[in-house]
């Protein structure tokens, strides 16, 4: 048994304890993965006799496996959790169970991959010159009132009738898309209130990751859920309204009064306030950017640390190497800080790209995990990225649970496509997997001859099913356009297989990322840049002020100890008022 007392503070225990809905704003640092766990576990524990299951939604694939993870190391059975993203839960639970109600999936569907995905809109794209629009610009989501796009006014007419486009040539494919998953679930429950009853029968609880991130759909989805169950099913939701950064994709943080409302439920309230990860000067720094008024106490080990808070507006734009490394140095070498608790963050993955360049080549002593240096071609739902992740990794004790994850997430998707015997188990997978030794030294071909080595041993063919010779040729085609890619960049790297196993490997150095990639992490220094107008935010953003404090509020808070804010010169943007006019009197000279 779990001794909770020991392993959770008061503030953690008080929200996992609570019998029924639980709303509960965690500040950053404040141990909200940790909880979640534990209130998993609690719920695994106590359902052990009974045949419900419990739910856990969480934002990305990644946070599932870790979760589940850490779930399997506490020692509790995970035979009645189901842990995955919205986008899995629907299609598992209420599309594929009853998508013959539904008259665009009655014969079948797949869901399009991002690969193909991005290819046809770009070729819609191509016809449009006046204004001109890309892929970049085709950004949308679905809400119950329909079709919502992210980009710019001049280009909504434009962008809308590639949408409508896309939306034909998916449909003549039997082809869904994310949003449409979302969209036909919430069909699929609204007029059949059945289906939300009977998966109220089913689940005991319903656990939702980063609930700030949560679009309209969802929010619908897991209510009518909760709502039909008329108190015999619970949520648990956990997020930080001041960390909702996800709005031009649907995301925002639902209020309590009307998350009661939805699911027509008592909810009770629940705050973590203690930050174990920062120091009280970057927590009170934090504060100054918040648009939701939640508590946030140091309880780091560093919280009496001075540390380092900079902000310059003096650098400019082809300096930002040079100062960027500068500072890098002075961390590692002066403030003996080690370069894995080095992270450099910018609003956009181009500007991202040539700096790690030119760190690389400007500090060849320390290594870079940077965007853009991995061949592999990734896609979740791709089932030959799935069955990469197995081919690339090599046998290990450290790794056997989560190479166990993966087998049994690639025999769902061998058992949906019909590929293989119903006695097939995750280890005798494994044991497949670990059997094909290959001789080939391109990365590309090995995972090409692995993958025909692979359907031979288990007896399928991949040329007798369209959609897997499809995701294959998404496979290989993006997978190729990346090794082109990296080597176009000047970027030292051969396309051997050693390069591609490299993608499994946990990465090393100093990181490099986006404000929106580096949401629930942390290190010891954040030096960031790009810190302009209409960068934070994105100038199509509507509600700039709020979104560029969040933003800022991302990116301040992922900092233990030191902080360094860069808003550089040379670009036609000047620096984003909601820092620029901060009335900080504070900032150290570096």
């Amino acid at each position: 048994m779990i001794d909770y007392v020991k392993e959770l503070n008061d503030e953690q225990r008080s929200a996992i304890d609570h019998d029924g809905n639980v709303y509960l704003v965690a500040c950053p640092g404040s141990g909200k993965t940790r909880t979640l766990v534990y209130k998993l576990a609690k719920e695994l524990e106590a359902s052990s006799s009974s045949k419900k299951k419990i739910a856990a939604i969480t934002y990305t694939n990644v946070a599932a496996d870790e979760i589940k993870e850490r779930i399997v190391d506490l020692g509790v059975d995970t035979s009645a959790l189901w842990i995955g993203t919205i986008h899995s839960f629907c299609l598992d639970w209420i599309l594929r169970p009853f998508s013959q109600y539904i008259k665009q999936l009655e014969h079948g569907f797949t869901v399009v991959d991002n690969h193909t995905s991005e290819e046809i809109i770009t070729s819609l794209c191509a016809k449009y010159s006046n204004p001109q629009i890309s892929y970049f610009d085709c950004g949308y989501f679905l809400d119950t009132q329909g079709v919502k796009l992210s980009c710019g006014q001049g280009k909504v007419g434009s962008v809308l009738s590639v949408i409508t486009q896309y939306h034909i040539i998916l449909s003549k494919n039997k082809q869904i898309d994310f949003e449409q998953i979302l969209h036909y679930a919430y069909v699929l429950i609204t007029r059949y209130p059945d289906i939300s009853k009977s998966l109220s029968g089913i689940f005991k609880h319903i656990l939702l990751d980063e609930f700030q991130d949560t679009k309209e759909l969802q929010y619908q989805i897991i209510s009518s859920i909760i709502r039909a169950g008329e108190g015999h099913s619970n949520i648990f939701i956990v997020g930080d309204p001041n960390q909702s950064i996800f709005g031009s994709l649907g995301g925002y943080a639902i209020t309590i009064d009307d998350l009661r409302r939805l699911t027509e439920q008592k909810i009770e309230q629940f705050e973590l306030e203690k930050n174990y990860r920062s120091s009280t000067r970057i927590v009170e720094y934090c504060k100054n950017f918040r648009v939701y008024e939640s508590n946030m106490v140091s309880d780091s080990k560093y919280k009496d640390h001075a540390g380092i808070i900079s902000y310059s507006t003096s650098i400019h734009k082809d300096h930002l190497v040079e100062e960027i490394s500068r500072l890098i140095r002075h961390h590692i070498e002066a403030l003996e800080v080690s370069p894995n608790e080095i992270c450099v963050v910018a609003p956009w993955w181009i500007h991202l790209a040539s700096l790690t360049r030119g760190l690389v080549n400007r500090l060849p002593e320390y290594s870079f995990d940077g965007p853009g240096l991995t061949p592999i071609y990734r896609d979740r739902e791709n089932f030959w990225y799935r069955l990469s992740r197995l081919l690339l990794t090599t046998p290990s004790p450290n790794i056997y649970f989560k190479r166990l994850f993966w087998a049994r997430d690639l025999l769902q998707a061998m058992s949906e496509l019909d590929l293989c015997e119903h006695s097939l188990r995750d280890k005798d997978l494994l044991r497949i997997v670990n059997s094909i030794d290959l001789n080939e030294q391109d990365g590309l071909q090995y995972l090409c001859h692995a993958f025909e080595v692979f359907s031979l041993k288990v007896g399928f063919s991949i040329n007798d099913t369209p959609s897997l010779q499809e995701q294959l040729d998404a496979f290989v085609t993006s997978s190729t356009r990346r090794i082109e890619r990296i080597r176009s960049e000047g970027i030292d790297y051969a396309g051997s297989i050693k390069d591609f196993r490299k993608a499994f490997i946990p990465k090393s150095g100093v990181k490099i990322s986006s404000i929106h990639g580096v949401k629930g992490e942390e290190y010891e220094t954040v030096i960031t840049f790009g810190l302009l107008d209409g960068m934070v935010p994105h100038f199509t953003d509507t509600d700039k002020s709020n979104t560029a404090k969040k933003l800022l509020y991302v990116i301040a808070s992922r900092a233990k100890r030191h902080l360094h804010l860069i808003a550089e010169t040379g670009r036609r943007n000047s620096p984003t008022p909601s820092l620029h006019n901060l009335n900080y009197l504070t900032y150290d000279q570096v």
